[in-house]
């Protein structure tokens, strides 16, 4: 049935988009992996609409700014390893959405001037949709359609799942077997985060330190540069502490990893001018295979750094990837198009 379908939808779809010289692609999340499939796409001629349920785009790149106070609380910061990445950097560099962390690990890398504000550069000239949470993906003889609270589109000539492994499985099990069983292979990590400030500099501790007992990092959010110069610190609990508490209340959460924070540096903190927690549900992925994910029959994909490797870099690469192999299924049918 699955496989009639497909055929039928690829037939209708290659002659629509014949008529209409129109590739329109869906997307479903706008972070790091969403993006550099929708730039790859955009560099062949292809257009992508992303929907992400957030409030801002950028899924764990995110920061939160607030009366001069500013953190990054999801990814601290990335590295380069790859060639083709590299180069993509160095463009990000030569429009001033990345820096080098001098005060941070070696090579570290961060977005400018935040890791969020770097996310909104990124999103530049797509067609980006927010507060857009996507509950089911159903595909007809025109083309996948997408729905949730509020929200209907579609059709779109194909349709690619840029989210945690956890979420990506609610959404493709119906339709493809086999790329559900990879989203059930990759797990995520919870992370319990904290956000605090202090009105006079915690001049004893370094700019980060990690692996410290319950504390997997902390670091100083205002040596990173062009942030805010308040005293900021980004505190991110170990899985194994997070799992412990993953239920309970933000309000109880955050002076609790305050406590292990103070405990773990071994100084006694001022009162904090800010305190506040963020559960990452899915904060870190394991058990990537490293596979691209991609169905050319129903034209049906997935990407995400749970696919390749836990890091922006990871991400980035799965995206890229992924848009690939899409425009080369588009490539192929439009040749062997009838007429």
């Amino acid at each position: 049935m699955i496989q009639a379908v497909a055929r039928k939808f690829s037939r209708s779809w290659v002659t629509a988009e014949l008529d209409c010289r129109i590739m329109r692609i869906g997307i479903v999340g706008a972070g790091i992996a969403g993006l550099a499939c929708a730039a790859r796409l955009k560099d062949n001629g292809i257009v992508a609409t992303l929907f992400d349920k957030g409030r801002r785009p950028g899924g764990r790149l995110s920061s939160l700014c607030i009366g001069g106070l500013e953190w990054d609380f999801g990814a601290q910061y990335f590295k380069v390893s790859g060639a083709a990445f590299a180069a993509e950097v160095k463009r990000w560099h030569d429009r001033h959405l990345v820096a080098p962390w001098t005060g941070g690990p070696d090579g570290a890398l961060v977005g400018m001037p935040s890791m969020g504000g770097f996310v909104a550069a990124l999103c530049q000239g797509h067609d980006v949709r927010l507060n857009a949470e996507i509950q089911r993906i159903e595909a007809d003889c025109l083309g996948w359609h997408i729905s949730g609270p509020g929200l209907c589109d579609g059709p779109f000539a194909a349709l690619i799942i840029a989210v945690p492994s956890e979420q990506a499985a609610t959404l493709v099990s119906l339709h493809d077997l086999d790329m559900a069983r990879e989203t059930t292979a990759t797990r995520s990590a919870p992370c319990w985060t904290v956000m605090t400030a202090f009105a006079e500099p915690l001049s004893a501790l370094p700019h980060y330190f990690r692996d410290r007992g319950p504390i997997a990092w902390a670091s100083r959010n205002n040596s990173k540069p062009a942030r805010a110069p308040t005293e900021c610190w980004v505190i991110q609990a170990s899985a194994a502490w997070s799992r412990a508490h993953l239920e309970r209340d933000p309000t109880v959460v955050a002076p609790l990893l305050l406590s292990a924070f103070a405990a773990e540096a071994r100084a006694d903190l001022p009162t904090p001018s800010f305190l506040r927690a963020h559960r990452w549900r899915f904060g870190l992925p394991y058990g990537q295979r490293g596979k691209v994910l991609w169905n050319p029959s129903l034209r049906l994909g997935a990407c995400g750094d749970w696919t390749v490797a836990p890091a922006i870099e990871g991400a980035w690469q799965s995206g890229v990837a992924t848009a690939q192999r899409v425009v080369d299924t588009l490539a192929r049918e439009q040749v062997h198009a009838p007429g």
